[in-house]
């Protein structure tokens, strides 16, 4: 049976002008934005020590594509918004992604990508952290002050028959359970883990080699770990203290708790039914759990609306008002959630589709590769600017997805951006700060 393929299509007219649209531009760029993309990755050198520090055991001499063209490949395609690997087949056709990953003839397929994802294994997990890690390091100029390290974990749905699939009740779907280490908005952990543990695992041995490694180049760094009530843990809070961890960790809400605050709750409950309205106060208090070998400060938030009283407990060894402590320290690793988002929603954490264990972290940890691009390019060219809060998906969509056509010969290589693009002046400031830093 012959096999049509429509190479056309006409819309209505517009002022008796036939509308055709077809797929004949020639060498023209969806992505003309892509060459930040490869001007932020030299500048801070990402790619090229993650391609240094993966094992290649195929034979070189049959191999067309190294792992540096196709580590580039992948992450500038999901920074640009492909998040599947059949993408590839017409994206390896595009000059402006050819050039951003220095290359002059066609890329790898989506077949070669796929080989060589299905490769990972825990080294390749491994290394890729410790890079990030010193990635981390070497963006400051400066020995911090203080590191506010947040943890969390969220859920990664999944459908079909991955290894490490359990149904999570909480979430009451199969999924996975990977956990996320930021400071400030800088990623430094996407570690992925089954959905059949608790949301804490492996976080304690986490924090202590990040404390470790960050003692050793700043000896006087005061580090703080902040988490929701999945991360209070005996363990965790009893090194922190005997290594002079400061923390700040929400605890769920049990019997004893309540009958401490019962009184304050019930004030609460009286003074809103004088005012109708929200009565919202902050007090602390001593408390040891029946895990504990010592008594913790408790800071507790009695809360009283129109719904009933909602009580909010956090445990921390950190000094200052109980009101300051919450509205201004803990409230904050809202902002992480955000950044989460920005892994899942714009750069596709979630898309661990891999039979094989170790080849989903390796595609959440490119996601995650993909992030620190264009965080980078938020935190180094956009301070001062509209877009310095803006999320990856806005960066994308105003920096990146500019229409182009892209002339190549043997001399040069030419961008013609779109002439109506309306972020010309940020485009090349952009371009400016990340080519003089």
């Amino acid at each position: 049976m012959t096999k049509c393929i429509q190479e056309s299509f006409n819309f209505p007219d517009v002022k008796k002008r036939t509308v055709e649209v077809n797929f004949q531009g020639g060498d023209i760029t969806s992505d003309g934005g892509v060459m930040l993309l490869r001007q932020v990755d030299k500048r801070i050198g990402l790619s090229k020590a993650v391609a240094q520090a993966l094992e290649d055991n195929r034979r070189q001499a049959s191999c067309r594509h190294d792992s540096l063209t196709l580590l580039r490949q992948r992450v500038y395609a999901l920074a640009c918004g492909y998040e599947d690997l059949n993408d590839h087949q017409q994206l390896r056709h595009d000059l402006a992604i050819q050039s951003a990953v220095e290359r002059e003839e066609v890329l790898a397929s989506s077949s070669t990508l796929c080989r060589w994802e299905n490769r990972a294994n825990r080294l390749t997990a491994w290394h890729i952290h410790q890079v990030m890690i010193e990635r981390f390091v070497a963006s400051f100029k400066r020995a911090p002050k203080e590191l506010m390290l947040d943890f969390d974990a969220t859920d990664d749905a999944i459908h079909g028959k991955q290894e490490g699939r359990f149904f999570h009740g909480y979430y009451d779907h199969y999924c996975f359970l990977p956990l996320y280490v930021f400071c400030q908005d800088q990623l430094l952990v996407s570690y992925l883990r089954p959905g059949n543990i608790d949301g804490a695992k492996h976080a304690w041995a986490i924090l202590s080699l990040l404390v470790k490694r960050f003692r050793q180049s700043w000896p006087a760094v005061r580090i703080i770990f902040r988490g929701d009530s999945g991360f209070c843990r005996r363990r965790m809070l009893a090194w922190c203290e005997r290594h002079e961890v400061g923390y700040i960790v929400g605890i769920a809400q049990n019997k004893r708790l309540n009958e401490i605050t019962a009184q304050w709750q019930q004030a609460a409950e009286k003074q809103y039914v004088e005012s109708g309205e929200k009565v919202r106060q902050f007090d602390e208090f001593q408390y040891a759990a029946k895990s504990w070998k010592r008594t913790r400060r408790i800071i507790v938030k009695i809360e009283h609306t129109e719904k009933g009283s909602n009580p909010r407990y956090l445990v921390t060894n950190l000094t200052g008002k109980p009101q300051l402590l919450y509205d201004k320290i803990y409230c904050l690793r809202g902002e992480m959630e955000n950044r989460i988002k920005e892994q899942q929603l714009d750069l596709f954490a979630d898309r661990t589709s891999c039979h094989l264990w170790w080849s989903n972290q390796f595609r959440l940890l490119l996601s995650s590769l993909a992030y620190i691009l264009l965080e980078t390019i938020r935190r180094l060219a956009l301070q001062g600017t509209e877009l310095a809060q803006a999320y990856v998906s806005t960066l994308r969509l105003k920096l990146i997805k500019i229409g182009a056509v892209i002339l190549r010969n043997t001399r040069r290589i030419r961008f013609l951006l779109a002439s109506s693009c309306p972020y010309q002046k940020l485009f090349f400031q952009v371009a400016e700060r990340l080519t003089s830093g």
